[in-house]
């Protein structure tokens, strides 16, 4: 790409005196950028160490590395078989320079966003260096699909790993080999340079020495300002949750109230984000008497806090505080993701001690059995697990940030790479957006009750064996009789729908499974106004595959959430006079969202 070309494809030409102050400027910025990643591990308040999954990186590798490298046969055509796809470029990339048609030796995936720009093919230079490089990633993913020799969890590990690499070295995520990139930067006099230098050393120093990459511009997203602003109080703490009542907006209400019990690896705002966009809004609206749990974000303190303590002082205290302020004994009641998990031991608790306290159970793209866990798998393995315990032990809880990257890896290139380019070397900062601005707020979460769900659950697989125990108790979850409305979403790379839709059959009563479009955010936050997505349903969840399943299944236009209502409504129609919040038995504390919400890792 010459200045000549640059200036017809832009209208602008290069002008080197600025772009010289322009790098200059730049060079100063990453010099910033250094200095914030440095400072606080000169202080002593970072101290670095070989991070637990680069050593299991470096294993499972070598294990893939062994099995070629142990037979000359196997070798060779190893060999052979990237030397044939480089030979096919190269035939490829000769003919097209003598001005013949040549058809590409490999093609990006229609839906690769990375590779959109037309000059990734008009130009003959980015066109090659994109071909080798999706040769090059195309043979590293077969050395592992091929790996006859590998066990099921390293090889799910070393596609993990081999996918998190190939996406790091795309060539999309440098300036020289991203032509969009390298026009902005012609284009600008390296303007672009100087922003996203500046942004780095400030999203460094935001991460207080590591890279927090930002994902949504913050103006105007205030907890409780543009965000979470339903209205409600806070009726009710302890040590590990706030619980808030929201206001009524008719006249009747549903006589049985919700109680939500949100994830506490994020914040219950998810549910509750802009007014349009708002559950919990919407629920009132529909004249449910809705109570929300919203968690603490734990410090080291906190850190022995277990599974049960988040049960009783979670869930099981709501119930106490709800029959306080409605006089209803029994509850609706939701769970989000790991609040679902939670939701569901503790409606097995309840079933074995003969307690009636719920009316019926929703579950949120929750999982009860973990058999198809998904990619999530592959941070799960003894060592793994023994690894983290043994961080978590120092500190007492396991940072939030680190459960984000790890989330945010399982779609690197939609949340991480499409950033870096995007913030530090296009300098273009990201606009402002309520869902992705939730999803940096991340929170920590305490070691005891972290390691009794790794392992009782990803690793052990327990509650949906009858093996958990709880409270000394042993859990069955066919004991569990209300009814269920269990949700998933079609891409769902945290809660899989197959993974769902499995641990279907372990409840005891009537179960309703219904698929929403989209993935694990924007399937379940999918206002009907927005008019977008669909959902399936399909009565028969017994022993029956997700592709089956779907091929019975009916569709339906838009969201889920009237389908939940008349359900709920199917189950329970009485209604009664608007409650107001509390009551005399329960003054309120604070307004909603209250304050636990808005403490941040």
């Amino acid at each position: 790409m010459n200045d000549v070309s640059v200036e017809a494809h832009t209208g602008k030409k290069f002008d080197p005196e600025a772009f010289a102050m322009n790098f200059a400027k730049a060079m100063e910025n990453s010099g910033k950028a250094l200095a914030a990643y440095l400072k606080p591990r000169e202080s002593g308040e970072v101290v670095d160490k070989p991070p637990n999954e680069l050593t299991e990186m470096v294993k499972t590798l070598t294990a893939v590395a062994e099995y070629w490298l142990s037979d000359n046969e196997r070798s060779s055509d190893l060999q052979t078989r990237i030397a044939k796809g480089y030979l096919d470029l190269w035939g490829s990339a000769v003919r097209r320079m003598a001005g013949e048609e040549a058809p590409p030796a490999i093609s990006p995936a229609p839906r690769d966003k990375r590779f959109a720009d037309p000059e990734w093919k008009s130009n003959q230079f980015f066109d090659f260096v994109m071909q080798l490089y999706l040769l090059t990633a195309q043979w590293a993913h077969d050395l592992v699909r091929n790996a006859e020799g590998l066990d099921p969890h390293t090889r799910k590990k070393a596609e993990f790993y081999v996918g998190q690499i190939t996406n790091a070295l795309s060539p999309s995520n440098f300036v020289l080999t991203n032509p969009e990139v390298l026009r902005e930067t012609i284009t600008s006099s390296g303007s672009n340079l100087v922003r996203g230098m500046q942004m780095l050393a400030e999203d460094i120093e935001a991460g207080k020495g590591t890279l927090k990459i930002r994902q949504s511009d913050p103006a105007n997203l205030a907890v409780g300002v543009n965000m979470a602003t339903t209205a409600g109080k806070v009726i009710f703490q302890n040590d590990l949750m706030q619980l808030i009542q929201y206001q009524a907006a008719t006249e009747k209400v549903l006589r049985t109230p919700l109680l939500i019990v949100p994830p506490w690896i994020n914040k219950f705002y998810i549910l509750d984000l802009r007014p349009e966009k708002s559950f919990i809004k919407w629920c009132v609206d529909q004249g449910v008497t809705v109570f929300v749990i919203s968690w603490v974000n734990p410090d080291k303190t906190l850190g022995a806090k277990t599974w049960e303590d988040y049960m009783k002082e979670g869930p099981l205290a709501a119930m106490d505080v709800i029959e306080q302020a409605t006089g209803e004994m029994k509850v609706h009641t939701m769970g989000y993701c790991v609040g679902g998990t939670l939701l569901a031991t503790t409606l097995a608790w309840l079933a074995e001690k003969r307690r009636q306290r719920v009316a019926s159970a929703t579950f949120l793209a929750a999982q009860v059995d973990f058999t198809h866990a998904g990619d999530l798998l592959v941070f799960v393995d003894e060592g793994q697990i023994s690894a983290l315990e043994k961080d978590m032990q120092e500190s007492g809880v396991l940072e939030g940030n680190k459960m984000a990257m790890a989330f945010n890896m399982l779609r690197s290139n939609d949340l991480i790479w499409s950033y870096v380019v995007s913030n530090y070397l296009k300098g273009q900062p990201p606009s402002a957006f309520d869902l992705l601005h939730w999803n940096s707020d991340a929170t920590r979460m305490p070691a005891a009750n972290h390691s009794y769900y790794l392992r009782n659950c990803y690793l052990e697989n327990r509650l949906t064996s009858g093996s958990l125990v709880l409270d000394n108790t042993l859990l069955d979850l066919g004991k569990v009789k209300v009814p269920v409305y269990n949700l998933a979403t079609r891409e769902d790379h945290i809660a899989p729908a197959d993974s769902v839709l499995h641990g279907s059959k372990f409840f005891g009563g009537p179960v309703k499974y219904v698929l929403a479009g989209s993935g694990h955010i924007a399937g379940v936050i999918n206002p009907p106004a927005s008019r977008k997505y669909q959902y399936w349903t399909n009565e028969n969840i017994r022993d029956v595959s997700l592709a089956d399943w779907m091929k019975a299944a009916d569709e339906h236009k838009g969201s889920w959430w009237p389908d939940w209502r008349g359900w709920l409504g199917q189950i329970d129609s009485e209604e009664v006079e608007a409650r107001s919040v509390g009551g005399d038995a329960l003054p309120p504390i604070e307004d909603a969202p209250g304050s636990y919400v808005k403490v941040r890792a």
